[in-house]
Order: C-alpha cells, then sequence, then structure tokens
C-alpha cells in the first residue's frame, strides 16, 4: 500500500477516544524583571490561549489527520468545562458522548511559557473514580459510539474517568465487535488493560507500572521486558516510547526500534498522543506494523518542534514522509 493511498484511508475511519478530557491553557509573555517581593520573575502577559489537553489532544490530531473522533469521557459541569466543549465544538467534533458531572472540576492544566521557555505550570482537577450512577451513563455512552468506530484508543491520565471495572467492560465490548483497542496508560489504572490491541507505555509509565528498571540502550533488554509485559497482560502488542532514543515495537511475530529523528526539540508535551493517534488511524487503515510505527515516530518529531500540546499536521507529515523516501 502507498503512503497517498494509506494516508486516503484515514478519511473513512471512525476512532473513539476513552478517558481524561483536560483543557489546556497557555498564558505567553515576557520577562523583564524580577519581583520585589520574592525572587522570581514577573511574567507580563500578552496573549492566552485555550486548547483541548488529554484525550482532547487526542481528539485533534484525529481531525488533523483527516478521520472522525468520537469521544466518551466525563467533565465538570463548570466554566472551565463549558469553554472545552465550545472549542471541540468548533473543531467540529461531536460532544454528545461526553457527560458533564455537577460533582466534579473539569481538569485545567495552565502553563505559563515566556522567551519560548515553559516557566511555571498551574494544575486543577479531581481524580477520584466516577459516582455510581455517572459510570452507568459513560458505560452507556461507550456502547452507544462502539457500533461506530473502526479503533478504540483509551487516553488515560489517572484523573478517575477509567477504572478497573469499566476498562474491563469496555474491553470485552470491543473484542466482541472484533475492534482494535490502544491503550496510553498511566500508572493507577497499568495492570487493568488486559486484553487490549495494543499497550503504549513510555518508559518511566513502564518502569512505574511493571516496578521494573530498564536500560533503554539495549534492544535485548527492552525485548525481553516487552515480551514479559505482552504475556503477563494478554495483549497482542506493545509499544514503548523511549523520547530521543525512539519507538521500541513488539508483537508476537516481530520486535524492531525506530530510531528517533533528530529535531531541534521545543517541548515533547503532546507527543505521546500523536503516535497513539497515527496507530490508531494506520491499524484501521490496515498497515504494517512497520509503517504505522515509522509513521508515529516522525508525526511525534514533527509535533516536538512546536511549543505546547499540539496536533500533528497531515499534509506536513505526509511531505516528510515523501522527503525521506527520496533520501
Amino acid at each position: 500500500m502507498s503512503i497517498n493511498v494509506l494516508f486516503s484511508r484515514f478519511e473513512d475511519l471512525n476512532i473513539l477516544v476513552i478517558g481524561d478530557l483536560m483543557l489546556d491553557t497557555y498564558l505567553w509573555g515576557k520577562v523583564e524583571r524580577v519581583s520585589p517581593e520574592a525572587p522570581i520573575p514577573i511574567v507580563n502577559v500578552n496573549r492566552k490561549e485555550n486548547r483541548p489537553g488529554g484525550a482532547g489532544n487526542v481528539l485533534m490530531n484525529i481531525v488533523s489527520l483527516g478521520a472522525k473522533p468520537l469521544i466518551c469521557s466525563v467533565i465538570g459541569s463548570d466554566i472551565e468545562g463549558e469553554e472545552l466543549l465550545e472549542i471541540l465544538k468548533k473543531n467540529k467534533i461531536h460532544t454528545e458522548g461526553i457527560i458533564c458531572d455537577k460533582y466534579r472540576k473539569t481538569t485545567v492544566k495552565q502553563r505559563i511559557i515566556a522567551s519560548h521557555q515553559q516557566m511555571l505550570r498551574i494544575d486543577s482537577e479531581d481524580d477520584h473514580e466516577l459516582e455510581k450512577e455517572i459510570n452507568v451513563q459513560f458505560l452507556a455512552s461507550v456502547r452507544r459510539y462502539l457500533s461506530k468506530a473502526h479503533a478504540v484508543i483509551f487516553q488515560d491520565y489517572d484523573k478517575g474517568v477509567l477504572n478497573k471495572k469499566n476498562i474491563s467492560a469496555i474491553i470485552k465490548m470491543a473484542k466482541q465487535k472484533k475492534i482494535p483497542v490502544l491503550v496510553d496508560p498511566k500508572k493507577r489504572n497499568f495492570s487493568h488493560y488486559k486484553g487490549a490491541t495494543l499497550l503504549k507505555p513510555n518508559l518511566k509509565e513502564l518502569k512505574e507500572g511493571m516496578k521494573v528498571e530498564v536500560d533503554s540502550e539495549s534492544d535485548t533488554a527492552l525485548r525481553k521486558i516487552s515480551q514479559r509485559l505482552l504475556n503477563l497482560m494478554s495483549l497482542d502488542s506493545v509499544l514503548l516510547t523511549l523520547a530521543e532514543k525512539g519507538i521500541f515495537y513488539l508483537d508476537k511475530n516481530e520486535s524492531f526500534r525506530i530510531s528517533a529523528k533528530v529535531r531541534s526539540v521545543s517541548d515533547v508535551s503532546g507527543a505521546g498522543d500523536t503516535v497513539i493517534s497515527v496507530m490508531a488511524l494506520c491499524m484501521g487503515a490496515g498497515a504494517t506494523p512497520k509503517v504505522a510505527v515509522e509513521l508515529a515516530n516522525l508525526a511525534a518529531g514533527l509535533v516536538c518542534e512546536k511549543i505546547g500540546a499540539v496536533p500533528v499536521n497531515k499534509e506536513e507529515l505526509l511531505k516528510t514522509v515523501m522527503g525521506n523516501k527520496e533520501q
């Protein structure tokens, strides 16, 4: 399959994203003096920007790559939640699968940036599990959207939307419909994603989730721990993101590492969201694992050149892929 054909197939795909939605707020400014009240810089803010964060950044990546995202999540019934819903609607993302809970606050990550450097992040969030009634509504929403999905992405940030019981129930439903399930895990629910099609931890998450130390320079060590994880959790495949050391992939038939492309890195936030978005689209479109991982690696490199969590640009990615083929 050619790259152009693969990219064109993205347009026919519906990708269901399940997990923690957030509002990312960026305050951009300049530092020209130090505070007389404490030895800290004063940032004179000249611009504010709100973006969908967490699972929202995955939605934006899917839209940017030409596919249709579906979303099931729970946010707060508050001003921040209203702002998040409005941004998603402006980007033509349907929000009917998002439940607003008056007993939760919408997760907000506020970043203060000056001279292209992030100086401070302020988080506001609840991370307790969903109340029983809300969890029932959440699962009903997932059940409704699963029938339309070509792939499912669990976007787990340990903010309480996902828990052991609803994770297990959703994976079971997806497997019955033969829909691939991709997981971006965090520490709390790491071991609860048994039976998933692909688990995509980064090295830190792998160490925390399995309580092990791993030499990221050694393919042998990565292969051993990936195989152990695959067997332990009855997975089809494992994808380890290794920052500047690239990506390591293992399934029941093969394993390989794709080296990261040398780039001018401005910000690594959101790179993992881009990787799992590209992998889901490639799996839904029928690409081989090697092509999918190579494409995800290139896409992650592109978004790392930009400040903040931003989606990959489809045209820019295609141009990069074609440029690499010519070299």
